[in-house]
């Protein structure tokens, strides 16, 4: 036999009907998990949070210490 042809021949009836049993089928696949927030909006939640905190005044600088200076009578 050649190379170049396959080794079954193809053989449809002449008469009757012909039936393919390969029918499209829905296959299942996991479930995809997605993120709740995305990254460009954690990325905004960062950036306001940082400005909040840029914006509140530092409260450790703002009071005097306590413990460096005696009190005095």
């Amino acid at each position: 036999m050649p190379e170049g042809k396959a080794a079954f021949r193809e053989v449809l009836p002449k008469q009757g009907q012909l039936s393919v049993e390969d029918a499209a089928a829905m296959v299942l696949c996991k479930p995809k998990v997605l993120p709740l927030k995305s990254v460009s909006l954690e990325k905004l939640e960062k950036l306001q949070r940082a400005a909040l905190e840029a914006a509140r005044p530092p409260e450790e600088a703002s009071r005097p210490p306590e413990e460096a200076s005696p009190p005095r009578p």
